[in-house]
């Protein structure tokens, strides 16, 4: 897996993919989007990997979209272009293996979008995150940050488009862990190894829930949950997992 853009480094259980172009602070051109597709793809299918870390290395995590690129983007392309841009984000959107964000630095417009569609993310002290594209006449993302922090805070972050600091995002759950820069990725991978021995099918099925459940009323939700419980229970894999806990509970309680 040799890209230009993009870094990956495999290690037991998960993978780092790191955004790579520093010279634009990692922004969002039309092939590293296209090489983080790709890469997602791989992973997915990669069964020694089960979980992703996706981040832009510990200065900055993405500025946003490629403003050169845009800028000189012909009207004839821009259906393309925005067509593009969907099925890259649902690339990763609908991964099945758990993917973390470690946002070191700014995440800006495209790159605050890119984290919103990860699963958790974790954030360096010096994250920035922020939506300035209404100041320029364009319109964020709105729904994926819906969904984490509610209408009334998203209507806030995206109309107003200020900048908001790594420990403001762990208050109004926009972030799941805030470290220091020199831990934030140490953080991330320790959650990625945790993930890493969670039963797989488990994790997709809490993130198919995840994604379909708030769209349903309670008892519809409840339903779908019940149901895919019980396809877990018949799993042959399930009395491993169990055994697996109770001995983990037993050695616990014995210390």
């Amino acid at each position: 897996m040799t890209y230009r853009t993009v870094l990956v480094e495999k290690k037991e259980g998960y993978a780092i993919v790191t955004m790579h172009r520093p010279g634009e602070m990692n922004a969002l051109s039309y092939e590293m989007r296209s090489e983080l597709q790709d890469c997602f793809t791989q992973l997915e299918n990669d069964r020694g990997i089960r979980v992703i870390i996706l981040t832009g290395g510990n200065y900055v995590f993405s500025a946003g979209l490629d403003l050169k690129e845009l800028s000189t983007l012909p009207e004839s392309e821009i259906d393309d272009f925005f067509r593009k841009l969907v099925t890259y984000l649902k690339r990763i959107y609908s991964c099945k293996k758990p993917v973390i964000a470690a946002v070191g630095g700014i995440a800006l417009g495209g790159g605050f979008n890119l984290a919103t569609f990860c699963d958790l993310i974790i954030a360096s002290e010096s994250a920035i995150f922020g939506h300035p594209e209404l100041k320029f006449g364009l319109n964020p993302l709105f729904n994926p940050l819906r969904q984490i922090v509610g209408m009334a805070k998203a209507k806030e972050i995206t109309m107003l488009g200020q900048p908001i600091g790594a420990k403001e995002a762990l208050r109004i759950g926009l972030v799941n862990k805030v470290a220091s820069p020199e831990k934030f990725m140490e953080e991330a991978e320790s959650m990625a190894r945790e993930l890493a021995n969670r039963s797989p099918e488990a994790i997709e099925a809490v993130k198919r829930i995840s994604d379909i459940a708030p769209r349903l009323d309670k008892a519809s939700a409840l339903d779908l949950e019940l149901d895919v419980e019980e396809l877990l229970f018949t799993i042959a894999k399930r009395q491993g997992h169990m055994d697996k806990f109770m001995k983990a509970l037993k050695n616990r309680k014995s210390k």
